[in-house]
């Protein structure tokens, strides 16, 4: 039967088991203890990276077009959010909103969206009944776009936030692959699992460079014209290279997800650093009084400083205020609100992005640059390159796994257990790190057993790996 090697440099085609299991049977106990924590990063780098790989792919291709959302939805939706005519001074804005109203008499102004640009229309979000179904978590509105400088009605469509159905579609694609919460929880698997590979896989290069050192000459300095040796360094300067930006993208996308999304704002909330958001409390209404237009509303803001795109949201009732709030994005960040008295137009609150706690900051910077709008084209650029280098990065890494798959037997036993060779400080922190990730990311527990080579009934085994399918995993090359 055949047993793993514990060599770094890959088998020769013409070396049998039994030579294999002699020369592992050579080495030294002291080079075996201080492979323990290598032999560790190879297993899970290998087995999590080999079953979450095709997962990532479709997260990159989706990022990809996601990246790019805001060029597709401005050449798709071009009639409606660009004016057909700028001449003049722009009218009333509430004679933009009559215009959306007397198209659609049935609706509710739920927001008022005045346009940022000179060329750009003005948006009027209607509740309307009986819209047709874009997002399975969000609920459908009606978006009127009138020309702000002849209150014409350029067009309007179906919206979820804001969002035209193709920017609906394409975060649909990339969240969830337009498959509800069976989508979701395909992506959240993909992303958690990212953070996990790549920190093995530095561990891995790391002890890797540091035995090339040790076995004499500078780290690196030793270098095979073998594919396989070829290969694999190509594979491990690429992840080093691009290891802090996918962390970075899948970190950035945790806030955004269930499980993670959840861990996340319990520790913003412990922290008592969460978003804070207004209160937006009822005012006194004054007998006989008459609300505020919409322009005196824009006024107030624009004496507060409020700049850039402005979503304004009208009362619901009476003694509610009028809600506004800085909504572009890209930088600088303008993310201020306000409550503005629906009689008076006085401000009654205020909330500053400047106010924000850290972490709710970070937070929000997050999610932007995720989304490739935090700084304009070249964060779309960023975003792109990195979903591209990982896709080379796993092309490459199953290049390697396809040039030293085992060829001898489709059923190889199981490598032996690391756990042993392992120091107790090294068996500390991975224990530790374990009990973190699974606090963390608790969508990991969830995963097959083949992914981590835990044993039957599913088992959560980090070092014992017990796993039957060698034929797929080749695990007699890696151990």
């Amino acid at each position: 039967m055949a047993t793993p090697t514990t060599g770094r440099s890959p088998d020769p085609p013409e070396e049998s088991p039994l030579a294999s299991k002699r020369a592992s049977a050579d080495l030294p106990s002291a080079a075996k203890s201080r492979s323990g924590l290598g032999l560790l990063a190879r297993r899970v780098h290998f087995l999590a990276g080999l079953a979450v790989a095709p997962f990532l792919v479709v997260m990159c291709l989706t990022g990809l077009a996601n990246a790019c959302t805001p060029q597709i939805v401005d050449a798709l939706y071009g009639p409606q959010l660009f004016a057909d005519s700028v001449t003049g001074a722009p009218r009333p804005a509430s004679g933009q909103v009559a215009a959306a109203m007397a198209a659609h008499p049935d609706g509710t102004v739920k927001e008022v969206i005045p346009p940022a640009d000179r060329d750009r229309t003005t948006r009027i979000v209607l509740s309307v009944p009986g819209l047709p179904d874009l997002d399975t978590f969000s609920g459908e509105d009606l978006t009127v776009y009138v020309n702000p400088y002849t209150n014409h009605v350029q067009g309007e469509l179906v919206t979820v936030k804001d969002r035209p159905p193709a920017q609906v579609w394409l975060r649909n694609l990339h969240g969830n692959l337009g498959l509800g919460s069976p989508g979701r929880l395909y992506s959240e698997f993909a992303t958690s699992w990212l953070p996990v590979i790549v920190l093995f896989g530095f561990v891995l290069w790391v002890v890797q460079r540091r035995s090339r050192g040790e076995r004499g000459g500078p780290a690196g300095s030793r270098r095979s014209s073998s594919r396989q040796a070829r290969l694999r360094s190509l594979h491990g300067r690429l992840g080093v290279f691009l290891g802090v930006g996918l962390v970075a993208l899948a970190i950035t996308g945790f806030s955004q997800s269930d499980y993670v999304g959840d861990r996340v704002d319990q520790l913003l909330e412990t922290l008592s650093s969460a978003e804070p958001h207004l209160e937006a409390g009822k005012v006194a209404v004054p007998q006989g009084a008459e609300q505020i237009t919409v322009e005196q509303v824009l006024a107030t803001a624009g004496a507060t400083g409020l700049r850039g795109e402005l979503t304004m949201t009208p009362p619901g009732g009476q003694g509610e205020v009028w809600k506004v709030a800085e909504t572009g994005t890209g930088w600088p960040v303008r993310h201020d609100s306000i409550a503005v008295d629906p009689y008076t137009a006085e401000v009654t609150e205020r909330v500053a992005f400047d106010d924000y706690p850290l972490p709710a900051k970070l937070d929000f910077l997050g999610v932007q640059a995720h989304g490739g709008t935090l700084f304009g084209i070249a964060n779309q650029i960023v975003v792109s390159l990195l979903a591209v280098g990982a896709l080379v990065l796993i092309a490459v890494a199953y290049r390697m796994w396809w040039v030293r798959r085992p060829r001898a037997a489709l059923w190889p036993p199981a490598p032996p257990p690391v756990w042993r060779s392992l120091s107790r400080t090294e068996s500390l922190a991975v224990v530790l790190i374990n009990g973190i990730l699974v606090w963390a990311i608790p969508i990991l527990v969830l995963q097959p057993d083949f992914v981590i080579g835990a044993g039957g009934g599913g088992a959560w085994r980090w070092v014992r790996p017990t796993v039957d399918h060698g034929w797929l995993c080749g695990l007699p090359k890696i151990a």
